[in-house]
């Protein structure tokens, strides 16, 4: 599965993710992405933010990332969540920063801000162009 997750991996190519909720229409919000080692997609956030409460309520999302360079190769992923810690988030946060804004460490960054690391394993991986 790593092979086809590799518009994630390489370049600069923004997630949208769409977090089911129940009662009421999904959540969806673009947000930086990389993979691991095995395969699993990895998301930052800052605790606080509506989002990463969703996303451990649902406990899955889909992904859909786009080629920046061309939009017509894209890649779809239904995943469930596998991780979610604190433990590593903040140079998690600076790796982000580095690909897809060129910087050493992640510019907004919040005082008293807590960043979280999550975790997703992919379950269907469908890859269009």
């Amino acid at each position: 599965m790593t092979n086809s997750l590799d518009l994630i991996s390489n370049g600069k190519n923004f997630a949208h993710v769409a977090i089911p909720r129940e009662g009421t229409d999904p959540r969806v919000v673009l947000v930086w992405a990389k993979t691991d080692d095995d395969g699993n997609i990895r998301l930052n956030s800052a605790e606080g933010r509506a989002w990463p409460e969703d996303l451990r309520a649902a406990g899955r999302a889909i992904i859909t990332v786009a080629n920046h360079e061309n939009p017509y190769e894209y890649l779809t992923v239904t995943a469930r969540l596998a991780g979610d810690t604190h433990d590593g988030a903040e140079d998690e946060i600076d790796a982000l920063a580095k690909k897809y804004l060129g910087q050493d460490t992640y510019p907004w960054r919040q005082d008293g801000e807590q960043r979280v690391s999550f975790t997703l394993a992919p379950e269907k991986v469908r890859h269009q162009g």
